[in-house]
């Protein structure tokens, strides 16, 4: 069982696959508290991976993101083996406090302050810019590809200027939030 907050059809709106038709479930819970955060925690349904497999199966896409909350708390690698049963892509976004299953397709960890990161290995690491130092976060963890995400759109300046300046970044911006979709 699983506490989902809701399972949806979008485009994923950040980082390397924006643009991507993507179902992403998104999980309830998380042990950090950022006041940034976009899921309602105290909401959400307990499912089971059938039901779970189910939800995601209705839709026309199989890339899946995993996201939450921090759904390493609770995604499994049976999950995960369910899933790619459908032919799924699976991504988890993460903020890497806890570990995830090696089955996963592609980890995007987005570090929220300071503790060891307990991933296999990181595909894109997605910085949420607030002006800390991220050489040094990145320092620490050896990422595929880099980018940084202004906190709610309210930094584009501050990050783009960053940007320039270290051109090993990447700008991802949250463009769900631009174009109003979910």
């Amino acid at each position: 069982m699983a506490k989902v907050n809701e399972i949806f059809y979008s485009l994923q709106g950040e980082g390397w696959f924006t643009g991507t038709p993507a179902v992403f479930v998104r999980f309830s819970g998380c042990n950090k508290a950022c006041p940034f955060c976009d899921t309602q925690h105290e909401e959400g349904v307990e499912m089971d991976l059938a039901e779970i497999v189910e939800a995601v199966k209705a839709f026309p896409a199989r890339h899946v993101i995993l996201t939450g909350g921090e759904p390493a708390l609770q995604v499994t690698p049976l999950l995960v083996d369910m899933l790619h049963a459908l032919g799924c892509f699976v991504q988890i976004e993460t903020n890497g406090s806890a570990p995830v299953t090696s089955e996963i397709d592609w980890i995007t960890c987005s570090p929220k302050g300071d503790y060891k990161i307990c991933l296999p290995r990181v595909d894109e690491l997605k910085i949420v810019y607030q002006g800390q130092d991220v050489e040094a976060i990145a320092s620490r963890i050896a990422a595929t590809h880099l980018f940084l995400q202004p906190c709610s759109g309210e930094n584009i300046p501050e990050t783009v200027d960053y940007i320039l300046a270290h051109p090993w970044w990447r700008l991802s911006l949250q463009t769900h939030k631009l174009i109003n979709i979910p």
